[in-house]
């Protein structure tokens, strides 16, 4: 692919087990152009997926990249765990002719943008004031389960990369053993992305249908989601998202711990977003705070909802500038 060059075009992307989000950044600038999305699975890997992104371009092809991707970032060669993608680093950077390539754990990418982001892009839902100079705590629900913590080292932002979507799901009351009871006959593993992701959102209506002796309907987590907020919707997707908001705000608790997240948790990924009201009201922050003798540390913590569109990206441009 010959496109021609300017010096200080930046691509960033990110980059998920269902889409792929590209865009283009100018000179000095923090806005992003030529937004896209392309299905993931459309492509064989990140390099055609790059390439058929740039190729509907009008600007000039881009000397550096950073890629946010929902999986680990261990070396060189990455194979991608919601996604058939894998590729080495090298050899993508080699083929798109680019001077510098960064490959960030797509968490890692979403938490450093947090400080980037204005009032208007978070909304608070508990907790009180933000503890300046602690480590701040993200995770999100989306095709998987994703956590990150930041760390402020000096006036460098530091993010911590993480795999806590695969740690042990765990219940709080008789129908979450229940429903976790359901699922170890599938998976050898319950995991907490098992009951926290869109397709864990799945998992719960389909294990709470089985308990209470229904057939479950043939139902996506969005279409859950949206019969779940529907004042009369149907009795087991409301279930299934209210034991999804609680199972996430235990987890939240779980990791807030873990780092001393002080300075504040943060809810990203691509479902919490979209529940709006629903998910301020349901029992998340109750379940957050429910850790016995912890509950008066983590009810200081604030803890919110990240609604900007393109967080990651942001994280992808200070991962750059860093």
């Amino acid at each position: 692919m010959s496109m021609p060059r300017a010096k200080g075009v930046r691509l960033v992307a990110d980059i998920g087990g269902t889409n792929a989000r590209f865009a283009l950044v100018k000179p000095g600038s923090r806005r992003l152009c030529e937004y896209r999305e392309l299905p993931t699975n459309d492509y064989a890997s990140l390099a055609p997926a790059m390439e058929a992104y740039l190729e509907k371009s009008s600007l000039p092809a881009p000397s550096e990249a950073a890629v946010a991707i929902a999986n680990p970032v261990t070396g060189d060669r990455i194979k991608m765990t919601n996604t058939r993608w894998a590729f080495s680093t090298r050899a993508v950077k080699r083929r798109l002719k680019l001077k510098r390539l960064i490959i960030l754990n797509d968490f890692a990418a979403l938490a450093l943008s947090i400080p980037l982001l204005g009032s208007s892009h978070v909304r608070k839902i508990g907790g009180g004031r933000p503890m300046r100079g602690n480590p701040l705590a993200l995770i999100g629900p989306g095709t998987g389960l994703g956590m990150a913590g930041l760390v402020a080292l000096g006036k460098v932002w530091t993010p911590l990369a993480s795999e806590g979507g695969h740690v042990t799901a765990s219940a709080n009351n008789d129908e979450e053993v229940a429903v976790l009871g359901v699922l170890r006959k599938q998976f050898h593993h319950v995991s907490a992305e098992r009951v926290v992701s869109g397709p864990g959102l799945v998992n719960i209506y389909r294990s709470l249908c089985e308990l209470r002796a229904l057939k479950p309907r043939a139902l996506t987590a969005a279409e859950i989601s949206a019969e779940g907020k529907k004042r009369n919707g149907q009795k087991e997707c409301k279930a299934a998202l209210e034991m999804f908001c609680a199972f996430l705000g235990s987890l939240a608790g779980d990791l807030a711990l873990t780092l001393g997240a002080r300075a504040g948790v943060y809810v990203g990924g691509g479902i919490v977003p979209a529940l709006g009201d629903f998910f301020d009201h349901s029992a998340f922050r109750a379940r957050f705070v429910d850790k016995g003798r912890m509950r008066p540390l983590l009810e200081s913590i604030p803890t919110y909802v990240v609604e900007a569109p393109h967080a990651a990206m942001l994280g992808d441009l200070q991962a750059l500038a860093q």
